[in-house]
């Protein structure tokens, strides 16, 4: 019996989960660490007993390194295995916090290449280590458990027609400046209302990309401001509006890999320089007006004749 979910409805669920998972909702939070006064062959041993690749190096909570698997081979071939993990471990960590979203830990672990990474919390305080294989376990069940219950329910169809409806629909979210915690609330928001009114998946996954990017603009980029999605029997029109700091250069903005980003923000896992050119490659007219210590202002439109 074919699946009731069908390629395009799959793609949609796969985006839903991304963006509504953290980091600490994937990673594994019961621990095995080591201290710096701990041997290399002691940590060899953990690995052994535990069967994983990779020991934190920390005390107190307090992260100072980490020893892979490749620190024990080194070990073992210039024989310093008897050495403390304090002289010989890796120092130079990139690290995840437990409140990013899960699309940054998938960007970095495709950036980085690493096979794990730390996990603190606000206070920095290590709560977690997270590997590529973590998230796709949780990824493969969190898919399962969705199309367990639109297969077990039969999937609903839209009443009504998504067309000429004469059905309007208006939302504004206030967004705060640095506030990852709730990045990605609004665009879910938005994609919860236009599931519900039967819109094609291929639209609410456009909508779904530029709603996002805008609002994790607003977070990191701004100075906070306010995103709007505007529904009629036309189109899908959102809306950035923030009150500064405003972009230099615009047509560079828009180039991929371009970004303003501070040091800061980068090691969050931000500014790749990626969110205006995908909300323009998501939206039908896209249009983005911007002044220095004003403030910028990004519509994204998206007709409803997609197919």
């Amino acid at each position: 019996m074919p699946s009731l979910v069908d390629a395009s409805k799959s793609s949609l669920l796969t985006l839903e989960i991304v963006f509504n998972l953290k980091v600490r909702d994937v990673m594994v939070t019961n621990l095995i660490t080591a201290t710096r006064v701990d041997t290399m062959r002691h940590i060899q041993n953990l690995m052994k007993e535990n069967r994983i690749s990779g020991v934190p190096i920390a005390e107190n909570g307090r992260l100072f390194g980490l020893v892979s698997v490749d620190n024990i081979l080194r070990a073992l071939d210039f024989g310093y295995i008897g050495d403390t993990a304090e002289g010989r471990m890796t120092r130079n960590l990139i690290v995840l916090e437990d409140n990013m979203p899960l699309s940054f830990a998938m960007t970095w672990f495709e950036r980085y290449r690493v096979g794990r990474f730390p996990v603190l919390d606000k206070d920095e305080k290590l709560v977690g280590i997270v590997t590529s294989g973590d998230v796709m376990s949780k990824l493969l069940f969190e898919m399962n458990s969705a199309v367990n219950k639109l297969e077990e329910g039969g999937e609903q169809q839209a009443a009504a027609s998504q067309a000429g409806t004469g059905q309007l629909y208006y939302r504004e979210f206030s967004i705060k400046k640095f506030d990852f915690e709730k990045g990605g609330s609004a665009s879910s928001e938005i994609r919860r209302v236009l599931k519900e009114r039967g819109y094609n998946p291929k639209l609410i996954r456009r909508a779904a990309i530029a709603s996002y990017e805008l609002e994790i603009n607003l977070v990191a980029h701004s100075d906070g401001g306010r995103l709007s999605c505007s529904i009629n029997d036309k189109r899908i029109e959102i809306t950035a509006k923030d009150s500064g700091p405003g972009i230099p250069d615009v047509d560079q903005a828009l180039v991929e890999g371009f970004s303003t980003a501070t040091d800061w923000i980068r090691s969050l896992g931000f500014g790749a320089g990626l969110g205006l050119p995908n909300v323009k490659r998501a939206s039908d007219v896209f249009d983005i007006k911007s002044q220095m210590g004003l403030g910028t202002i990004v519509k994204s439109t998206i007709n409803l004749t997609d197919e």
